[in-house]
């Protein structure tokens, strides 16, 4: 048996290769899915197994005589397809195979924008999780082409974005492409805020430019917007990142977040990932909303409230980092732990007391907590000389995946 992976393009016949009307023109038997195989007129009076699953469609084959059978997928056979996993199954078996790629939607729309597609990245909502803020900040200025689908469609996919802070982004949504229904609407992102959509749609976001495109460490403190709210200082910062060890698609926590200035650079670091900064003080409140916006910082999330009252619903964290407990640490600490008990966790303090508080509370759980002295001095110009103006020592207080000892 010869079994040939065909993608069917955009659904309109008139898109098919060559090579693909021949391939259906000679098959015995047809598989795929109740769409595809509806809308497939190539291949009249032969057997129809509708399926999507790999597993399932090779037992089929595998229990019937058919000679030249052929597996339909929309779209381009490498492109999201379930090529991936049938393939190597029936290479497995013995089987002959032959692929026969077709006209992506993501090609179609770019020929029909006039816009080449090789710098466009490319996400799957369709059937999958997807986050479209990070992917939107993640692809750094590249426009971002999403395939949708049910409860990732176009329109709920730009509410997240308009209430990210992202819909003045341009947005095409291509609808129904390649039939007579076809429909491509520009316009901005929140004009398609939860819009109702075809189920064959695509969407296409343009137009982001990060105010702040860096991933260093330690952004110089005179870039922040802070009033009179404390806020942790550049060097003290790069170093809770380091300690931290921010990973791209990670979630991370910053209580009592002040200015918002560890949670802007979480933020930079993580940006696949979400941030959570929490803040009782209304001023600091509003400017880590302001700070958000200059530094686009849009995967970050405000919470407002006192720790840990308002924890309770957060998700899950990889990283938290502690600037501020108003006395209370230890239940802030039982509901990290109890969320997750090895988080990367990394505390500052100024006074003794503090740190020896910290310590009780972590080694009372079993932990090891590491501390490192920050000492900090910075020039300034007094006349003709330069003088060393020290800084508040700042002890860090951190722990570590997999240092909690039995």
């Amino acid at each position: 048996m010869k079994v040939t992976l065909v993608g069917m393009g955009l659904g309109n016949p008139d898109h098919l290769t060559r090579a693909a009307q021949t391939a259906l023109q000679g098959a015995d038997c047809l598989a795929g899915s109740k769409r595809l195989l509806e809308e497939c007129t190539l291949a009249p009076g032969v057997e129809r197994f509708v399926s999507t699953k790999s597993a399932e469609i090779v037992e089929y084959l595998l229990n019937t005589n058919y000679e030249t059978a052929c597996v339909l997928y929309s779209g381009d056979t490498g492109f999201h397809s379930g090529v991936r996993t049938l393939l190597p199954l029936l290479r497995e078996r013995g089987l002959e195979v032959e692929v026969l790629p077709g006209i992506s939607s993501m090609q179609y729309l770019a020929s029909k924008l006039g816009q080449p597609w090789q710098d466009w990245q490319v996400v799957s909502a369709h059937g999958l999780s997807c986050d479209p803020v990070a992917a939107v900040l993640s692809a750094r200025g590249k426009p971002v082409f999403f395939l949708t689908g049910g409860a990732g469609g176009a329109g709920d996919l730009c509410k997240v974005l308009t209430d990210a802070g992202l819909g003045t982004l341009r947005a095409t949504i291509g609808q129904s492409l390649s039939y007579e229904e076809e429909k491509i609407l520009t316009g901005h992102v929140w004009e398609f805020a939860e819009k109702n959509c075809a189920p064959l749609t695509v969407l296409l976001v343009e137009g982001f430019q990060s105010p702040y495109p860096y991933c260093s460490q330690g952004i110089e403190d005179e870039a922040f917007l802070r009033d009179e709210v404390p806020m942790t200082k550049q060097e003290v910062r790069a170093a809770v990142i380091g300690k931290l060890k921010v990973q791209e698609q990670g979630i991370y926590w910053d209580i009592g977040a002040g200015t918002g200035s560890v949670a802007v650079e979480l933020a930079l670091q993580a940006r696949q990932g979400q941030v959570y900064a929490v803040e009782c003080n209304p001023i600091a409140y509003r400017l880590i909303q302001a700070n958000r916006q200059k530094f686009g910082a849009y995967n970050l999330h405000l919470v407002e409230g006192k720790a840990p009252d308002c924890l309770a619903n957060l998700p899950i964290p990889d990283g938290v980092f502690i600037g501020g407990t108003k006395g209370q640490l230890t239940p802030i600490l039982d509901v990290i732990l109890e969320k997750n008990p090895h988080a990367h966790i990394c505390m500052t303090a100024i006074a003794l007391e503090t740190l020896a508080s910290a310590m009780k509370d972590l080694t009372d759980r079993g932990f090891e907590p590491q501390v490192s002295q920050i000492s900090v001095s910075r020039s300034k110009q007094v006349g003709t000389y330069h003088m060393m103006i020290g800084q508040n020592p700042v002890f860090l207080i951190t722990v570590h995946k997999g240092e909690k000892q039995g």
